[in-house]
């Protein structure tokens, strides 16, 4: 047998070791070329997406002190408004992503056919003239972009096991504010086009693998009971998940998390503008605190990931947040205000990635996990309808409404996210001791077909904590 590897190799020989045998040489040669050449084609094309996809649904924020609130004579309420009617997607049955991409052949046409319908209603903006048309568009642009993150987080389980997963004012008669929309939205347009045939449906199709590398990762994904094609879907494992505390409790932490996270998305621009910034000067000034989240992020979703580590990390990242939101409520100078506002966008931001990747951590089966994701989700973008209430101008330039609410919420997901560490602790425990009860039927049934109808419940599946 060959030697435990040691360093890099070890989180590779961890990932594809079974019931104590390691792998040999070859075997964790194949597992790293297969991850490299999957790293290479789907990692920038989905970041991409993603991020295409949140800046078209959050730089509504930026248009606001660029000039669109005196332009269509927007009251505070009537902003607020065109925000919130952005979330209403988060009620229409699309969230889930299992019915926009169970079919292996639609998968990719999903996501860019998406992104195309995304970019098309973000561009519309530029045309509006009162509050009905903006509402309009943004109710638009939220319904075409609800399964998008979801099913983002779905696709690349179908490749990845669930360990290894952040001046133009006055040019042809427009404002500033009004090419914001429209470069934006041109660029996701012609990207979606583009993704259309980058994105493989799945391991067989894809670019950069040959076919011992795609073999070899379809049997990674049915280590996991994750590869959708074994599987059918059906309303008893949908609703299987419904009965599951920690999907739950998740969901509530995704929740806060939401509020928080899209608060600051759609109103930074309108705290550090308080501060006494041009507009101009504001637009620069929001991009720090982004800048510094990415770094902490990167690290973060580093450390989660090698250690296997969600809560901790999510903890850690939390009590960022928890101090910049005490800054932010108490803060009265203006260096104050701003470091609370770095501090606390750090926090939010670099916690997100923990949280969504917890999920299919701790979700088996492709129906499961996929409900799973769609609940979560659905908890994140409804914490954005409160969000976009909680900063009236008539609060600023402190904003203490936001403030108390932001610190209040904060303090809440540590308390769940301690709860949640210790329910998956528990029911790991019970896994032990039951195991027998749990496999009660299946006894002759093998390892492949126990976990296809058990999924994460099996006694193998440990949960992620």
């Amino acid at each position: 047998m060959d030697e435990i590897p040691k360093d890099a190799d070890f989180l590779v020989a961890k990932q594809i070791s079974t019931e104590g045998v390691q792998p040999t040489a070859e075997e964790r040669r194949l597992e790293k070329q297969t991850l490299l050449r999957l790293d290479i084609l789907l990692m920038p094309m989905t970041l991409i997406l993603c991020f295409l996809a949140w800046l078209d649904r959050a730089n509504v924020g930026n248009a606001r002190i660029a000039g669109m609130d005196e332009d269509l004579k927007l009251s505070d309420y009537e902003y607020k408004c065109g925000g919130y009617h952005g979330y209403l997607h988060t009620l229409y049955p699309r969230r889930t992503p299992f019915q926009s991409h169970l079919e292996e052949s639609r998968t990719t046409n999903s996501s860019s056919n998406t992104m195309h319908h995304v970019g098309a209603h973000h561009s519309r903006p530029e045309q509006v003239a009162h509050l009905r048309r903006i509402v309009a568009c943004r109710f638009f642009l939220g319904l075409f972009e609800g399964g998008l993150f979801p099913g983002i987080i779905l696709y690349l389980s179908g490749f990845y096991r669930r360990h290894e997963l952040q001046q133009m004012d006055s040019i042809r008669g427009l404002r500033g504010w009004q090419w914001i929309f429209i470069l934006e939205g041109l660029f996701t347009m012609c990207f979606g086009l583009f993704s259309f045939f980058m994105l493989p449906n799945g391991p067989e199709t894809a670019l950069t693998l040959r076919p011992e590398h795609a073999e070899h990762c379809i049997s990674r994904m049915r280590l996991d009971a994750n590869h959708f094609e074994t599987e059918k879907v059906t309303i008893r494992k949908v609703a299987s998940v419904l009965l599951d505390l920690h999907v739950w409790n998740l969901c509530a932490i995704l929740f806060t998390n939401g509020v928080c996270l899209f608060g600051l998305a759609y109103f930074s621009p309108s705290i550090v503008e308080a501060l006494g910034y041009s507009s101009t000067t504001t637009q620069l000034m929001t991009v720090p605190p982004y800048a510094c989240g990415l770094l902490v992020t990167m690290l973060i979703a580093f450390l989660a990931d090698r250690y296997q580590q969600r809560g901790l990390c999510a903890l850690a990242t939390t009590s960022i947040a928890l101090i910049g939101a005490a800054l932010l409520l108490v803060g009265r100078s203006l260096a104050t205000r701003y470091a609370a506002l770095v501090i606390f966008v750090t926090g939010i931001y670099s916690c997100s990635p923990c949280l969504i990747s917890w999920v299919p951590n701790n979700s088996a089966g492709y129906t499961r996990r996929a409900t799973a994701i769609a609940m979560g989700f659905i908890s994140t973008s409804s914490g954005g309808i409160l969000s976009t209430w909680i900063y009236p101008k008539s609060s600023a330039p402190y904003y203490n409404l936001g403030a108390r609410f932001n610190l209040a919420l904060v303090a809440v997901s540590m308390v769940l996210m301690v709860g949640h560490v210790l329910l998956l602790r528990k029911l790991n425990r019970r896994k032990g001791t039951r195991r027998a009860r749990i496999l009660e039927g299946m006894e002759e049934c093998s390892y492949e077909e126990q976990l296809g109808r058990l999924g994460d419940r099996h006694p193998d599946y440990r949960y992620t904590y």
